[in-house]
């Protein structure tokens, strides 16, 4: 997981997103857990199902420290998901695929609150 984020971090747009104060202090007061279950909220509801209707469309670029790292991780939207990371589109996101997206959410989050 780490080569991904390393790959990531080479891209001028990816590596552009980073946790503001707000998001900082928002994780510390919910807990890593809780945050970890709002990714899976997010990503069962909004990049799991096979017809997302507004694809490309559907991940704030702010309001919420998953979305920050959606968009940092390329976890954003299915042609983002298919281009960085091979997982297909048009189909129904499988329980694992779902897990690696989550991991690599948390993974970038874990990283940016050690650089605080």
């Amino acid at each position: 997981m780490n080569d991904i984020l390393d790959r990531l971090s080479k891209s001028k747009f990816r590596s552009s997103f980073h946790l503001k104060e707000k998001d900082f202090i928002y994780i510390n007061e919910k807990g890593i857990d809780t945050i970890r279950n709002h990714a899976y909220d997010f990503i069962n509801k909004r990049l799991a199902p096979k017809d997302i209707p507004n694809d490309g469309k559907q991940t704030p670029m702010h309001g919420h420290p998953v979305f920050i790292a959606e968009h940092a991780t390329a976890t954003c939207c299915r042609d983002c998901l298919y281009k960085w990371h091979h997982i297909e589109k048009n189909k129904e996101l499988t329980n694992e695929e779902i897990d690696y997206i989550v991991n690599i959410i948390m993974l970038w989050i874990k990283k940016e609150m050690n650089k605080k």
